[in-house]
């Protein structure tokens, strides 16, 4: 068995378990056995191999928990469409949107969504997320679901990264049932939930709860028939406008709330008694031209845990990078460097039910580490148009060098 030694890093950016905090630690080393983390410290002993960090910065990699990965084509007509003044929802409802998405994704063989989506998770992987959450939600009929569900389960079996499967089927009404709302609510718990339990593939049970889509009478059956077949809640929640849905994820006790762009007091303090992650997605409302940002410091103040996350799609936000959404959460919602590390990391993990695993710089956990090619974790958010990262570790193996 041989090992790999991290040394000559200038500063060390990690959650500790320990302290319940996160530490920067200097002159340190680390040592990866077997895809996994065996100690950190000073002075260490010798290893088979050695990375030298050359004084820059090291971090876990980045742990991106909200992203629609499975599509055929991007939609950069619809981001012209909005230039020109139209919103998503006018957008959505003249057929385009998860709709034009989703006719496009029926028609694609498994092979094809494959191809692509072993792609994206390339890019993933150059710009340092080295766990990524991937929902379905454009197929909108039992076949199509089941079908991306196997891309995801297919790309993860063949790829460095690791994918965790979600089921929306509730992302949107597809054109058959758009005057029988109720009649597709039925066909996803009374037949989607069960076979998608019965492919054993999905982890989570997503709903896009939001007004002129899910409602809270729809969401919270489809939630909770989720539960029963052994899916874990996850809700898209007040994103567009507020009517409860956070209220919902807290009755419910969702493993995570997100967006949250137009939560209001009462729905941050129902997610705060319940201790239900937020997971705020800047790079959605940079996408769409918006101009208010998740209420981070609010969320904050009421003791809520904040995860970020791309919320990578062919739609609403065509943004890989999490370099990019910690600058985006810097500047608009004003967390700190070191918070928005946290909160792309072990936070995330924690929506993922997997931080034992990933998330953190510690011993016994997996070696997904980044080596930057600067020496301050300050300097990620200023060097706004620049991947600064050097060398992505997955599982203590090199999978991408700048």
């Amino acid at each position: 068995m041989s090992s790999l030694k991290l040394g000559n890093i200038g500063s060390l950016v990690t959650f500790s378990s320990q302290s319940s905090s996160m530490i920067c630690q200097h002159d340190v080393e680390l040592i990866i056995e077997n895809s996994t983390i065996i100690e950190v410290g000073k002075k260490l002993g010798d290893a088979d191999f050695f990375i030298d960090c050359k004084n820059n910065l090291v971090t876990p990699g980045f742990v991106d928990s909200h992203t629609h990965p499975v599509f055929v084509h991007t939609r950069e007509d619809e981001f012209h469409m909005r230039l020109s003044g139209l919103d998503y929802n006018e957008i959505n409802k003249n057929g385009g949107g998860i709709l034009n998405s989703s006719r496009l994704l029926r028609n694609a063989s498994e092979a094809l969504l494959i191809s692509k989506v072993k792609s994206r998770m390339d890019a993933f992987l150059k710009f340092g997320t080295t766990t990524v959450e991937c929902k379905s939600g454009y197929g909108l009929d039992t076949d199509s679901e089941l079908k991306s569900l196997s891309v995801i389960d297919k790309v993860n079996k063949m790829h460095d990264i690791d994918m965790i499967p979600t089921f929306m089927g509730a992302h949107d009404f597809p054109l058959e049932y758009k005057n029988k709302k109720d009649a597709y609510v039925d066909l996803i718990c009374s037949e989607m939930i069960p076979q998608v339990a019965k492919q054993g593939i999905a982890k989570f049970n997503d709903v896009f709860c939001e007004k002129g889509y899910f409602n809270l009478d729809q969401s919270r059956h489809i939630l909770l028939t989720g539960k029963k077949h052994g899916l874990i809640p996850r809700i898209h929640a007040d994103e567009f406008s507020c009517f409860g849905a956070s209220k919902l994820a807290a009755d419910l006790k969702v493993l995570s709330a997100d967006h949250l762009m137009e939560i209001d007091k009462s729905g941050i303090d129902a997610l705060a008694n319940k201790s239900i992650i937020g997971t705020l997605l800047p790079g959605t409302t940079f996408f769409l031209g918006k101009k208010k940002y998740a209420p981070y410091l609010d969320l904050q103040k009421k003791g809520v845990e904040v995860a970020i996350a791309s919320d990578f799609n062919p739609g609403s936000c065509n943004i890989q990078s999490m370099e990019f959404i910690l600058t985006l959460s810097c500047i608009f919602m004003k967390m700190n460097i070191l918070e928005a590390i946290k909160s792309s990391t072990i936070v995330a993990s924690k929506s993922l039910m997997i931080d034992h695993k990933v998330g953190s710089i510690e011993k016994g956990k997996k070696a997904d580490i980044l080596v930057w090619r600067i020496p301050d974790v300050k300097k990620i958010p200023y060097f706004i148009n620049q991947n600064q990262i050097n060398l992505v570790l997955k599982n203590g193996k090199p999978v991408f060098t700048a």
